[in-house]
């Protein structure tokens, strides 16, 4: 081997290592579970058996808005941060939709914190400041965190959150990692990575309820991550049933139900496949909404999602849900369409519940 190319090898293998390390020190490694810190600001009221419970998710889009079109929601998008008087206009709306309907837990999605795109904002600091005196308790994971990601519409930091806000007792918490989508080595460093954030609430009989918050990944295409990520929710929800443990989980599924995929124009069905990945879940759980109420007559009330799409001119598919526990008993439940359509591209859906009773 000459000089020359001991030289060359020794440089390419210092600029991999270089690279490696880059890589390495911006992006973040989550591991498969972590036990999350609780925060309560007050001593907040312990769950009783056979209480009504009620629950809002909601997918609040880091504050943006209804007046863009991102770069990430259509090939034509062009939009790549919202303004200040945007964030701050939705960051009121969602506390004043929070405050008017006072639910008990609330399952937020797509809060940012330290972002570029939303001024590196602490949003969901922003949003407690707003609501402190209704819930005590919270917690949060990240599901997206990078100090530096090099696509060109981005170029720079990125820092996502779940979050569940409580005005009752949070005993412990926890973070579950997910499958992650398909890609190469190093451009997997740089991706969302979807989770569970499951928060462990105790009643007063010495038991306790897990209420568990996700966004599951937001495809382009048909693939196999929605599939393996369903898999992965259902096995973690089976085994809180196994063990008599009451749950619910909500958030953006980022799938249909059934029969609205043939209802979507052949340009809007793309990221979606006509056998829904959710039957997973709906095959063995209650659903809010569920697929009758979804593809029914009045299936407009129940429509979660308004994409960021100048052809569109509100809601017209559902990808948000709660699902919940044979053991817990609907009571009502609703999406809330009225006075959100300019808040986020996704709407809250609302439900009450009761709590098994003590046997």
């Amino acid at each position: 081997m000459t000089r020359l190319l001991r030289y060359t090898l020794l440089g390419m293998l210092i600029v991999i290592g270089l690279t490696g390390a880059t890589i390495y020190s911006l992006t973040w490694r989550p591991a498969a579970r972590e036990v999350l810190p609780v925060s309560c600001s007050t001593r907040a009221p312990t769950l009783a058996p056979g209480q009504a419970l009620k629950v809002m998710t909601w997918n609040v889009q880091y504050l943006a808005g209804k007046r863009y079109v991102f770069w990430n929601d259509l090939a034509s998008g062009t939009d790549e941060s919202p303004t200040h008087e945007d964030m701050a206009f939705s960051l009121d709306e969602v506390a004043r939709v929070i405050r008017d309907e006072q639910p008990d837990i609330v399952l937020l999605q797509e809060l940012d914190d330290g972002a570029k795109a939303s001024d590196y904002q602490n949003q969901l600091k922003l949003l407690q400041e707003r609501v402190a005196d209704l819930y005590p308790c919270s917690v949060f994971a990240f599901d997206w965190k990078a100090d530096f990601v090099p696509d060109r519409h981005i170029f720079g930091s990125v820092g996502r959150q779940l979050a569940i806000l409580s005005r009752f007792e949070i005993e412990h918490a926890q973070r579950l990692q997910l499958p992650v989508a398909p890609a190469n080595l190093i451009s997997r460093q740089f991706q969302p990575k979807n989770a569970l954030l499951v928060a462990y609430l105790p009643l007063s009989d010495s038991g306790q309820i897990a209420v568990l918050n996700t966004h599951l990944d937001r495809v382009t295409q048909p693939d196999e991550s929605l599939q393996m990520q369903i898999s992965a929710v259902a096995k973690v929800l089976d085994k809180f049933e196994s063990r008599g443990t009451p749950w619910l989980i909500g958030g953006d599924f980022n799938l249909l139900p059934l029969g609205q995929y043939q209802r979507l124009p052949s340009e809007q069905r793309t990221p979606y496949s006509a056998d829904s990945a959710l039957h997973v879940l709906w095959d063995k759980y209650p659903m809010i909404p569920t697929n009758n109420e979804a593809s029914g007559i009045d299936r407009a009330r129940w429509l979660t999602h308004y994409p960021n799409d100048q052809g569109l001119n509100g809601p017209d598919r559902t990808v948000d849900y709660l699902f919940y526990s044979p053991r817990i008993k609907r009571v009502e439940a609703m999406v809330r369409q009225d006075d959100t359509l300019r808040i986020s591209d996704h709407l809250p859906v609302i439900a009450r519940f009761l709590l098994p009773a003590t046997p």
